[in-house]
């Protein structure tokens, strides 16, 4: 309600200055969601050819190593205090021609709305709040997003209502951003170089050790070498997953190694990635590299890599979605990952096919 205010008491400012504003030509683009969410918004990034974004300084390593972005607005220092919020509000309320919203909570409604912008187009969500109904007044166009509905279509009818995820192509860094050195072990010959993300930044989301194990155990007579990506804050996550499974000689750390704009290129070395609904999935997914997903309760309907894809787990676990986040689950993180007997069948298929495919020898 606070932004409602505000949004009020700025008006008087908004419409003395429609009445200086100019053709600019430019894109805003609001997406101040985490990794998995900027990456998707990428194909509307592409489809705009350059814009400008307001972010969160999570994603700036990989805008920053993207050409089609000008100029990056992070939303912590945007939001820090009223006088902030009202300076940022009056920087960019003539700026833009084209505003599009693609994260629509209340702060990033506010700046959207202030805007004087000749075409603004803003995502309506489930998760929408009755006082949003005066932000909403602003736009110039309005896309329905349901829990059933990819959210990358979505984001890309913000700019065209034709458009599908088919029409624009994801990227994590554009053009892919090739670091000058990398641990040489992403090289290993003779191997199936699989990527995993053994957490997950909700808790619940995050794959137990019993059901890497199981993993581990199926793929067990395949040469396949695991990588763990992540940061060096994950480490306990790792040592639980050795209490589970022992520390092998085909698994290797990668926590805390690579800066976030390395990430792209290391998992691009990779053969498959496997990991639950974390944002490395969806930067395997934008590099080309194939996905195995363990669902588990997100909903996969919603947002979901959109490659080469392996989904498993069990439609009736679904209760987490992308704008409605659950931390807490009736049934435990081994229920809702756990793997099926046909799940493994199929697992075991889709790694095998890469080991075929690099015509290893076992």
């Amino acid at each position: 309600m606070s932004y409602v205010l505000l949004f009020i008491l700025f008006l008087p400012a908004k419409l003395l200055g429609k009445l200086f504003r100019k053709e600019t030509g430019k894109n805003l683009v609001i997406q101040t969601a985490k990794i998995g969410d900027f990456v998707n918004a990428t194909p509307l990034l592409s489809h705009l050819k350059k814009s400008d974004v307001l972010i969160s300084r999570a994603v700036e390593p990989l805008a920053s190593r993207d050409d089609t972005i000008e100029t990056i607005y992070l939303i912590g220092k945007k939001k820090r205090n009223v006088f902030a919020k009202l300076r940022f509000a009056w920087q960019v309320m003539n700026r833009y021609d084209n505003v599009y919203l693609l994260q629509p909570n209340s702060t990033n409604l506010f700046f959207a709305a202030v805007c004087n912008a000749k075409n603004k187009q803003f995502l309506s969500i489930y998760t929408r709040r009755w006082y949003h109904a005066i932000f909403y007044m602003a736009a110039d166009g309005v896309v329905e997003h349901g829990k059933q509905t990819l959210s990358v279509t979505n984001y890309l009818q913000l700019a065209d209502r034709s458009l599908s995820w088919q029409d624009a192509p994801k990227h994590a860094t554009h053009p892919l951003y090739q670091p000058k050195a990398w641990p040489e072990c992403l090289d290993k010959p003779d191997v199936i170089r699989i990527g995993l993300s053994i957490s997950a930044g909700n808790k619940a989301k995050t794959v137990p050790p019993s059901v890497w194990k199981r993993i581990f155990d199926t793929l067990s007579d395949l040469p396949c070498q695991f990588y763990i990506f992540g940061t060096e804050n994950e480490q306990p996550w790792l040592d639980e997953l050795y209490r589970a499974t022992g520390e092998q000689s085909n698994i290797t750390s990668l926590l805390g190694l690579l800066p976030l704009e390395d990430v792209p290129w290391a998992i691009s070395r990779m053969d498959c990635y496997i990991a639950s609904d974390s944002g490395n999935v969806y930067i395997a997914d934008a590099v080309g590299v194939p996905v195995v997903l363990l669902f588990g309760p997100c909903c996969h309907h919603e947002q979901r890599p959109l490659g080469e894809t392996l989904l498993i787990g069990n439609d009736d676990n679904i209760s987490s979605y992308v704008f409605e986040t659950r931390y807490y689950f009736d049934k435990s993180r081994e229920e809702l990952f756990r793997l099926s007997e046909q799940d493994a069948i199929n697992l075991y298929q889709f790694i095998a096919s890469k080991n075929q495919s690099k015509n290893i020898l076992i």
